[in-house]
């Protein structure tokens, strides 16, 4: 029986520890004991992005297990760009979970860890028992290629970033020169309290010929210090980017594989937590509304007033009362 939350309750501390996976090794850091969670990160992030719900998670009587996620961190970096394709990165998430010796888990991802979240619970309902998702809501698999539609968002002089993610080679070179300067001003461009103003230019668009960075704002923000900048920097300075930009470059591959859950609904127990200013959760405000349909299973659906994208990370207080609220519902042993 999982036993309620303390705030002033001991928790073992977190063990760093590297599993078998098709990757090759997922690194992961697991903290507690009980039912088993995975939280699984976005771009440009790793496991650290949950270093604020391992251990509440663990004080609230649960297994918290952040990986990196394949081409991250201390996971294996496999060459091929094919290799980082969706399904791929659901069956890493089986293998952690069997490494673990476990038959079954909950999933919470956010960003791209959102979307391998939801894919885990179509692709492997016999595994990932309910999913959670942050920042990116889930809508299904339909439409035009992904390709075409963000092409299609580009106008003029402009380009969208997902695009300029796309190319080769492109994004590597605006910022492997320099990560730790461009990650503080991806993270600050998507932040509440450092995000531009709506009359500056959108960092989600790229001048043609110019850089991302150009449009990043100078600070850090607040939920983001300079030591907690260095533990990102140091990861992506050791491993480049090429494994994390592969997600994106694997998206029309994703598309043709994931055809058989066409218009497929998620039918486990599900959590959405997303920011009111966050630009996922604006654009993507159809796939909100459509959860009655699309998430028949849906347990909570929150947007938190005035947060951005990093939710877990600016509002972790919030997330970690979220998610423990909603693990005691869909983790609850049947009557």
């Amino acid at each position: 029986m999982v036993q309620p939350p303390s705030a002033h309750a001991p928790v073992p501390d977190p063990v760093h520890r590297l599993v078998p996976s098709p990757a090759g090794r997922i690194h992961l850091v697991e903290q507690g004991e009980g039912p088993l969670v995975l939280l699984v990160h976005g771009f440009p992030e790793s496991w650290y992005s949950w270093r604020r719900q391992l251990p509440v998670l663990a004080r609230a009587g649960y297994r918290a297990v952040a990986v990196d996620v394949r081409g991250y961190g201390r996971s294996s970096r496999p060459d091929e760009v094919e290799a980082y394709r969706m399904l791929e990165l659901v069956e890493d998430g089986v293998a952690v979970v069997e490494a673990l010796g476990e038959t079954s888990a909950v999933v919470v991802g956010h960003d791209w860890g959102a979307g391998i979240a939801a894919n885990s619970a179509l692709a492997r309902p016999d595994v990932f028992r309910a999913v959670g998702m942050l920042s990116v809501p889930f809508a299904p698999r339909g439409g035009p290629r992904p390709s075409e539609v963000f092409a299609g968002m580009a106008g003029g002089e402009q380009e969208f970033y997902v695009s300029y993610f796309q190319e080769a080679g492109r994004a590597e070179a605006e910022i492997e020169p320099d990560v730790r300067g461009w990650l503080a001003g991806f993270y600050a461009a998507l932040s509440a309290d450092t995000m531009p103003g709506p009359d500056a230019p959108d960092p989600h668009f790229v001048t043609r010929g110019g850089r991302m960075r150009d449009r990043f704002p100078g600070r850090l923000p607040e939920w983001l210090g300079e030591a907690e900048l260095d533990v990102y920097a140091g990861e992506f300075e050791r491993t480049g980017m090429r494994g994390a930009l592969a997600r994106y470059r694997n998206m029309d591959r994703d598309w043709e594989d994931l055809a058989r859950f066409d218009g497929a609904p998620i039918e486990q127990p599900s959590l959405f937590v997303g920011g009111t200013r966050d630009a996922s959760t604006m654009w993507l405000r159809d796939a909100i509304d459509a959860f009655p349909k699309t998430l028949p299973g849906l347990v909570g659906s929150h947007l938190l007033d005035g947060a951005g994208h990093w939710i877990q990370q600016e509002r972790a207080d919030e997330v970690g009362r979220l998610l423990v609220e909603w693990l005691g519902v869909v983790t609850r042993p049947a009557p």
